[in-house]
């Protein structure tokens, strides 16, 4: 697909991979609907990119969802790519995981993606095309240790991404699945539980910004391939370091 002229929508756009793709879209000449809970800063952002449209929005509410959706048409006619982006990670030995944040983390790093890919299909089915970018994680390459309740949330992405990719290739939209490796953002403070353990995990050590991975999204939506990682070979990953 073609990103200069297109209209982007990105959940958790109000900061790390969500911000970083926002800028990277808005310079290759995309148009923008920027979803988050935190309205003042992406409305911030939207300022700042100029053609930007902030509407604040929990993606796990189907309510909040649907008007989003809605004010992105009215304001642009259509949504060519969705990046689903929004996700929360949680730290805790299976024995440990409180049933309510495992509830929590399914909700908005699973069942999410699924909510905004139903809200946005009528639109792309209507337009004949479009792209969906599921961020999922790489830690789905490996089962490591107090990463349970996150890594059963993102893994589930990435068979609900499979599948949705294999059910609309005829339709002229396609699914794909970014899995980026430690990233440089605010995601490890805003764990549920366990950013102390996290920041000291041997992984963070290679921890890549928020600006490759959105680099990559973005040849996701103009390739349209199936999947791209930036997880080191040592971990499971195809990326050389």
């Amino acid at each position: 697909m073609n990103i200069e002229g297109s209209v982007i929508m990105i959940t958790g756009a109000s900061s790390g991979i969500g911000a970083a793709t926002a800028r990277a879209t808005f310079a290759a000449g995309a148009r923008l609907v920027l979803l988050a809970r935190r309205e003042d800063r992406i409305t911030t952002l939207a300022e700042e990119l100029g053609n930007a449209l902030a509407v604040r929005c929990d993606v796990t509410d189907r309510d909040q969802v649907a008007v989003a959706i809605q004010q992105a048409k009215d304001t642009y006619g259509r949504v060519d790519v969705l990046v689903n982006n929004a996700g929360q990670g949680l730290e805790a030995a299976i024995e440990d995981i409180a049933i309510e944040d495992f509830r929590d983390i399914l909700d908005l790093n699973l069942v999410a993606p699924l909510i905004m890919m139903q809200a946005v299909l009528p639109l792309m089915h209507a337009q004949g095309a479009g792209a969906i970018i599921n961020v999922s994680s790489g830690v789905t390459f490996y089962p490591r240790p107090h990463s349970g309740a996150y890594n059963s949330a993102k893994a589930g992405l990435n068979m609900l991404s499979a599948v949705a990719r294999a059910e609309l290739a005829d339709q002229g939209i396609a699914v794909s699945t970014m899995l980026p490796f430690v990233t440089a953002t605010e995601f490890t403070d805003a764990l549920k539980a366990g950013s102390e353990a996290a920041r000291a995990e041997p992984a963070a050590a290679v921890a890549h910004t928020p600006e490759r991975v959105a680099d990559r999204i973005l040849d996701l939506i103009r390739s349209g391939d199936e999947r791209a990682d930036l997880v080191p070979q040592r971990f499971g990953g195809s990326l050389a370091a």
